[in-house]
C-alpha cells in the first residue's frame, strides 16, 4: 500500500495520479469524507484522518510500503511554533508505530538553515523524520511557481505584480508542484535504506521581472514587477489579518540574501520540466 497526505493539494494530487498510473495500491488520506469520492471513483482506497489525530493517522499509515507525510501550509504560526511541534509529533508518533519501509517527506529549500524564519517548522519536521531511523527521503523544491496565484488579480486588474523577492531582475531557484509531486511519487516507489536528500527545481531560475512577463503573456496584457519596500511588510501583513509576520519576512529575508540555496549552489538538483510560462498559464486558465 503507498500512502498518500495531503492528497487534496497540488502535489499530493499528482502523487495519487502517478502511482495508480503504475497501477500501485493508493491509500488516500482525507480529512473531509465529501472530497473522498474522486480517489474512491479512481480506484483508491480512503483513510479519513485529521492532521492531528495520532490514532486515525497511525491506522491510516498501518501496512503501508511507503508514506509520503507533509505538514499543512500555515504562513502565521505561533511565535513557538506549537501547533506544527504538535503536528510534527503527531506524525511521528504514527510513523513510529507502524515503521513503513519507507517515508517520502514534503520539506523545502532551506529548511536545513538554522535562522529563525517560516521555515522553522519545516526544519522541526525533517529533525523528527531523522530521529525515526527508517528510510527517509526529503525533498526539498524551491520557491513554488504556484504561489504566485495570489498575484493572477493584481496583474489582471492593474497590471502589477508587487513582489516581495527583490532584487526583481534577480533570478533564483522555482518549480512546479506538479514536478514536485512526479519525483515524490518516484521516490516512493524506489528501494533505498538510510536518508537521501532531493533538491528539486525547475528547468531555469526565474526572477520577478521573468514573473511579470509571463503573468503579461498569460494574461494578454502590460504587467510590471515593483518591489514592495520592506519597511511596509510588518504594517501590511498585519492588515491582512497576520497575527505574527515575523516568520514570513525572516523567510522572504532569507531568500532575498541568499541564505536560503541548495547544496553546491544546485550543481546536483533534480530538475523538472515545466516552465514558470507553462505554470502561470495554468494558473490563470484556474481563475
Amino acid at each position: 500500500m503507498y500512502t498518500v497526505m495531503g492528497i487534496t493539494g497540488r502535489v499530493g494530487g499528482v502523487i495519487g495520479h502517478d502511482l495508480l498510473t503504475a497501477g500501485l495500491p493508493l491509500r488516500a488520506i482525507v480529512q473531509d469524507p465529501v472530497k473522498s469520492s474522486r480517489w474512491a471513483t479512481l480506484g483508491g482506497e480512503i483513510a479519513v484522518a485529521e492532521n492531528g489525530d495520532v490514532d486515525a493517522l497511525t491506522n491510516a499509515f498501518r501496512g503501508s510500503e511507503a508514506v509520503f507525510v507533509m505538514l499543512p501550509p500555515n504562513a502565521d504560526p505561533e511565535p513557538d511554533f506549537s501547533h506544527a511541534r504538535y503536528l510534527i509529533d503527531v506524525v511521528r508518533q504514527a510513523l513510529a508505530a507502524t515503521r513503513p519501509k519507507r517515508v517520502v517527506c514534503l520539506s523545502s529549500i532551506g529548511a536545513d538553515a538554522e535562522v529563525p524564519s517560516l521555515l522553522t517548522a519545516l526544519h522541526m519536521f525533517e529533525t523528527a523524520m531523522g530521529s525515526l531511523h527508517l528510510p527517509v527521503t526529503f525533498l526539498r523544491p524551491a520557491w513554488l511557481m504556484e504561489n504566485f496565484a495570489w498575484d493572477i488579480a493584481p496583474a489582471r486588474e492593474r497590471g502589477e505584480f508587487p513582489s516581495y523577492l527583490a532584487p526583481v531582475d534577480r533570478a533564483i531557484p522555482m518549480v512546479s508542484t506538479n514536478d514536485v509531486g512526479h519525483f515524490a511519487a518516484r521516490a516512493m516507489q524506489e528501494d533505498f535504506s538510510g536518508e537521501r536528500i532531493w533538491e528539486i527545481e525547475g528547468p531555469e531560475r526565474y526572477s520577478p521581472d521573468d514573473i511579470a512577463a509571463a503573468l503579461a503573456r498569460a494574461l494578454v496584457r502590460d504587467v510590471r514587477a515593483e518591489a514592495v519596500p520592506r519597511a511596509g511588510w510588518d504594517p501590511l501583513f498585519r492588515a491582512q489579518g497576520m497575527r505574527n509576520p515575523l516568520p514570513r519576512i525572516q523567510m522572504l529575508d532569507a531568500f532575498n540574501d541568499g541564505t536560503f540555496r541548495f547544496l553546491d549552489d544546485g550543481k546536483h538538483t533534480l530538475r523538472g520540466e515545466i516552465t514558470l510560462l507553462d505554470a502561470i498559464a495554468a494558473l490563470v486558465r484556474e481563475t
